[in-house]
């Protein structure tokens, strides 16, 4: 009996090296988990700012696109981007609902890189340094242009008077500069053709018809 009480006296030690290690097992999975969180909250941010941005961009585009309805001749520029702002502020919003901070720059073509960094850090743990980490991502959001401008022709320049009795002027192409009467042309945009009437901007395009915006795939060097 006095035997048995000795093994079990030593016995316990063990059992507690094996639930200290456990324990220890444990909290590191709970810091690498939390790391895991963080690395998502960070994609999170990035993502929704750079979407934010490039948005904010496209809308600007359709404003101006319908601004520009009378001039046909300047659709082709501005669904290149001509006249685009910066709306990096956007991003800067949206990380801040996210709780993190970004580094915003508006690249062409018209596109958005955003790098994420999450403002809580993954915290105290029993891995040494995680309360100084914090977790990245990167984004590239894209503006794509999803319709075809009409081809425009300038206006031909204006014949020559001849002097009276030298004959007539060399003909045109038969083609006159647009009037303020005239239809505009039509615009198509993926599968749909529409016929932008001034005068009813009820029925013309929205952004979402003008412009797609989308993540670009991320690249591989993402932290």
């Amino acid at each position: 009996m006095i035997r048995a009480r000795h093994d079990t006296g030593q016995a316990f030690p063990i059992y507690l090296t094996v639930v200290a290690g456990l324990l220890f097992l444990a909290l590191a999975y709970l810091a690498v988990g939390q790391a895991a969180v963080n690395r998502g909250g960070a994609q999170t941010a990035a993502d929704a700012a750079a979407l934010a941005a490039a948005q904010e961009t496209r809308d600007q585009l359709a404003d101006l696109w319908r601004e520009n309805l009378d001039d046909p001749a300047s659709w082709q520029a501005i669904f290149e981007g001509a006249g685009a702002g910066d709306s990096c502020w956007r991003a800067d919003e949206l990380a801040a609902l996210n709780d993190a901070a970004v580094r915003c720059a508006f690249d062409t073509p018209l596109s958005y890189v955003v790098d994420a960094r999450t403002n809580r850090s993954v915290g105290d743990s029993v891995v040494p340094g995680t309360e100084n980490v914090h977790a990245t991502a990167h984004a590239r959001a894209v503006i794509e242009p999803l319709c075809t401008p009409p081809e425009t022709r300038p206006a031909p320049p204006e014949e020559p008077t001849a002097p009276p009795g030298e004959g007539s002027p060399p003909p045109g192409d038969g083609r006159k500069p647009p009037g303020p009467d005239d239809p505009l042309p039509p615009l198509t945009c993926r599968d749909k053709v529409w016929h932008p009437e001034p005068d009813d901007t009820t029925e013309l395009p929205g952004p979402e018809d003008l412009f797609d915006v989308h993540l670009a795939d991320s690249p591989a060097n993402d932290r």
